[in-house]
């Protein structure tokens, strides 16, 4: 998995990742954005193509011997036993600690780093989703049970509380959210205080989840906002 948010669906729920949210100094200001996923994805295709073009091009300077094309393979396949090595022993570790969800599931949660955490929600053995928080806030829609994984590795878990977009919203906390749609899977919601908008979250392809100051809030991709405190 890359060190970006990473999205993974088993079973019976389905997994958005959340989006970005950057929280500024003055007051309470946010903007979430979510394309990580692209981000991840690019330097992986990058590689694979590089290979490949060294590979044939030992194959011709080897003068038809094969030589240099051997070593690449060789080469490839010790780097993908590395790979499953290593992603099988990232499955294998212990979570860090464990915590019932409101939905009685299980959430594990593990810290990978610096503002990095993991939370697999799991039920009778099951893994039903698994998303990253990596430096910023991460949230989840999962089929009406509400989850924000915050860049602390804090976890806060609800259900109840929907408001279907697009509209003005009275949210827990005294957070006002003013949610439109902008397209396909895309929805915007402004975040109001004392009547100014404090920030903007955006759920694009992705559901975005916030932190504001103790008030947990998600924005989902069908275009409902649930906040909890």
């Amino acid at each position: 998995m890359s060190s970006n948010t990473a999205v993974r669906t088993v079973r019976r729920r389905t997994l958005r990742v959340a989006a970005a949210v950057l929280i500024a100094a003055a007051g309470f200001s946010l903007t979430a954005c979510n394309d990580s996923d692209a981000a991840s994805s690019k330097p992986a295709a990058s590689s694979a193509s590089s290979g490949s073009a060294d590979s044939s091009a030992g194959a011709k300077d080897s003068g038809g011997n094969g030589a240099n094309g051997s070593d690449a393979k060789t080469d490839a396949k010790t780097d993908a036993k590395t790979d499953t090595e290593s992603g099988a022993a990232d499955e294998a570790a212990s979570p860090d600690r464990t915590e019932t969800l409101a939905d009685g599931s299980t959430g594990e949660i593990y810290k990978l780093g610096d503002q990095h955490y993991r939370l697999k929600i799991v039920n009778d053995g099951d893994v039903l989703a698994t998303f990253e928080a990596n430096g910023q806030d991460a949230g989840l829609d999962a089929n009406g049970m509400y989850v924000v994984l915050t860049m602390g590795g804090e976890v806060q878990s609800w259900m109840g509380g929907e408001h279907k977009a697009p509209g003005t919203f009275e949210l827990a906390g005294g957070w006002t959210a003013k949610v439109t749609k902008v397209g396909e899977s895309h929805y915007r919601a402004e975040i109001i205080g004392h009547g100014d908008v404090m920030g903007t979250m955006e759920a694009n392809g992705h559901d975005a989840g916030l932190d504001a100051n103790g008030v947990y809030i998600v924005l989902s991709t069908r275009g409902v906002i649930s906040a909890h405190e």
